[in-house]
């Protein structure tokens, strides 16, 4: 099996019928011999800031000197972002091997895998092969039945901000959604929440007691907010002074107040991370697509904010740093999000929109999204291709002015794609 096929064979599998739960994902690691049972982990759930927080938490381990694996989902560019040891993709040819070693073990299963839960499998055994000292582990949706939820006690997990999103399938009110997220709190472990959510926060305080679990937050009183421009922001947090993240969303902030609280917590578990490698590796953090500046003159960002939770921090940043200015949207959503929440959040602040079809079958197709933005009274102008949306942004806005697309990740990398 080549890289093609390999990739041919993960997107294949038929999903649809399958019924949620781990038993699936479970028959099949045992079939490999459960290489999860030879790692440790650092489990992530929550609506938003899944990825930047895995990817600053690994970074800092990495700069400790720990041999790193990073499991995210969706990937942006291409598919081996999904796993990852030190900040390296998976190979095209490793990817394929592996692939091809885990497939008769799934096809041999009468009830078989869904993709996720393949993905999952292929990612146990690709961080077991090289030995990774810890796992920084994101949840693909919700927690309880998502598949990487088969792991035993992390040594930390983590809840990042709460929002409504995949409201289908985890539930219509925030309580059924944090009790999904909850299900990653294990027995005797320790679990670090974002708070600022009371209703959520009731509901991981009851399964944290259940689980005899110590849970920890950051106490965003003390997080001071230093200088703050299109190369990223300072900011000092309790004993930390003169800290720096690349990252430029207002949002991150709160988000390394969670990292450092969390890496607070693997010190007391054992784990050696000096204060220099937490500078290092917040210092050094990447995470692509999250309010991340692509071009100057004109100024282009792109952002995977897809919910009204993720725009709204998405539109505090951009008034933040341009204050009182408009902005010209390239914009496309999935046609079962909550687009009128979403437009609501962004419609006040546009000059222009450029609508998109995200390559998803969900998406909204572009001349549907352009007539429902017009209808809220903004100026909206349908696109064929997301490249025509990106020139046609970058020419509208003009050297001074400044462009964002946002709406849906799975976009993200074609917006890239441009100014690669």
């Amino acid at each position: 099996m080549n890289y093609s096929e390999a990739l041919s064979y993960i997107h294949s599998i038929n999903w649809q019928w399958s019924k949620p739960g781990l038993s699936r994902t479970q028959e099949l690691l045992e079939k490999l011999g459960n290489p999860e049972k030879s790692l440790k982990f650092i489990h992530i759930a929550g609506t938003n800031g899944k990825g930047s927080t895995a990817s600053m938490l690994a970074s800092i381990l990495e700069a400790a000197g720990y041999t790193v694996g990073l499991y995210t989902s969706p990937y942006i560019n291409r598919f081996n972002e999904r796993m990852q040891v030190n900040h390296q993709c998976i190979g095209d040819e490793e990817l394929a091997e592996l692939t091809d070693y885990v497939r008769p073990h799934a096809d041999s299963m009468t009830d078989a895998p869904t993709e996720f839960e393949l993905i999952t499998a292929i990612g146990m055994e690709y961080f077991k092969r090289h030995q990774c000292d810890i796992v920084v582990l994101e949840v693909g949706m919700g927690g309880a039945l998502d598949s990487t939820n088969v792991i035993d006690t992390p040594e930390v997990a983590i809840i990042t901000a709460m929002g409504y999103d995949h409201t289908q399938v985890l539930g219509s009110t925030m309580t059924e959604i944090a009790s999904a997220k909850a299900g990653i709190i294990k027995p005797n472990g320790n679990v670090v929440v974002y708070g600022q959510n009371p209703e959520a926060e009731a509901v991981f305080e009851k399964v944290a007691a259940e689980q005899h679990s110590a849970l920890f937050r950051p106490d965003y009183s003390q997080l001071i907010p230093g200088d703050f421009n299109l190369d990223g922001q300072s900011f000092s947090y309790k004993e930390w002074k003169d800290l720096r993240i690349p990252l430029v969303g207002l949002y991150q902030l709160n988000n390394a107040a969670v990292v450092l609280t969390a890496v607070d917590v693997l010190r007391q578990r054992g784990w050696e991370i000096s204060d220099d490698a937490v500078r290092s590796g917040l210092r050094n953090t990447r995470w692509p697509a999250r309010f991340e500046v692509l071009h100057r003159n004109p100024v282009f960002i792109v952002d995977g904010g897809h919910n009204p939770h993720g725009i709204r921090a998405t539109a505090e940043s951009l008034q933040r740093i341009f204050p009182g200015q408009k902005f010209v949207f390239v914009t496309g959503v999935l046609a079962d999000k909550d687009v009128e929440h979403i437009l609501g959040l962004i419609v006040p602040l546009a000059r222009r929109f450029y609508a998109v079809t995200p390559p998803n079958p969900r998406a909204m197709q572009a001349d549907v999204l352009a007539q429902r933005i017009r209808a809220m009274g903004a100026d909206a102008v349908p696109c064929d291709t997301i490249p025509q949306a990106v020139q046609s942004a970058m020419d509208f806005a003009g050297p001074e002015g400044v462009a964002c697309a946002l709406g849906s990740l799975y976009m993200s990398g074609d917006v890239r794609n441009c100014f690669q």
